[in-house]
């Protein structure tokens, strides 16, 4: 494939960098409150999807990995990608029976899937390139208006700290993968809007065929596959059952 996702990597890391000082920062000025240290692996339990340029990121540097370690990996991204599935199901369900958005979450959060990135020594096979959550976990966030810490943090509840607001981030990320798929010439105009786990993104093969690059003999069919998304995954805003 032609496309160079370069440019828009090295926005990404710009990213990162700006939440890798913050999180200096909060460490430094409340270290007894931040407990994470080498070896601590809860963030890597955690439940959270990525946006496109992540994803790509991700995958890309995956790739750079050794053979055995892939493989390996893939076989932990299938096990954490089915169990994946079967809590967005169960999220879904509580939605159509009518728990609140807030009781959802609360249950989501209690479920716990290990990243297929984690190894035998509890560290990280994408260390240096992990995504913007997990720099940040560990220290106080605001999500769309709700508190939240990392349960082994020392942070008290009804304490003022500095807090990321995350739905900032969020925003620069979708932006950008936005400016992506505004300049891929792809038929999956919408294609920014999906969301992805860690699991998805190191099983996915963000070839050509999955990314719809239009090539000028199938411009013809654009009008009617443009609306077209990549089935089995979430978009913002709209939740399927599967």
């Amino acid at each position: 494939m032609d496309f160079d996702f370069t440019p828009y990597f090295s926005r990404y890391e710009e990213i990162l960098k700006g939440l890798d000082k913050i999180f200096v920062k909060v460490k430094e000025e409340y270290s007894q409150e931040v407990k994470c240290a080498e070896g601590c692996c809860d963030c890597c339990y955690a439940l959270f999807d990525l946006h496109l340029v992540e994803a790509l990121y991700l995958n890309h540097h995956f790739k750079q990995l050794t053979t055995e370690k892939r493989n390996k990996i893939l076989i932990e991204a299938d096990k954490a990608d089915r169990k994946i599935h079967k809590i967005k199901r169960m999220a879904f369900k509580m939605q159509k029976g009518g728990a609140s958005e807030e009781e959802i979450f609360a249950e989501v959060g209690k479920q716990k899937v290990k990243c297929p990135l984690l190894n035998e020594e509890n560290k990280c096979e994408l260390y240096a390139y992990r995504p913007a959550t997990c720099r940040v976990y560990g220290i106080p966030l605001n999500i769309y208006g709700k508190a939240h810490s990392c349960s082994l943090s020392g942070f008290e509840g009804g304490k003022q700290y500095p807090t990321v607001h995350m739905e900032k981030i969020y925003q620069s990320l979708f932006l950008l993968s936005q400016e992506i798929v505004q300049n891929l010439n792809t038929k999956y105009t919408a294609l920014h809007t999906v969301l992805v786990p860690v699991s998805m993104a190191l099983l996915t093969e963000y070839d050509a065929n999955y990314l719809g690059i239009i090539r000028s003999k199938d411009k013809h069919l654009e009008s009617e596959t443009e609306k077209k998304i990549t089935p089995g995954v979430w978009t913002l805003g709209e939740q399927e059952e599967k």
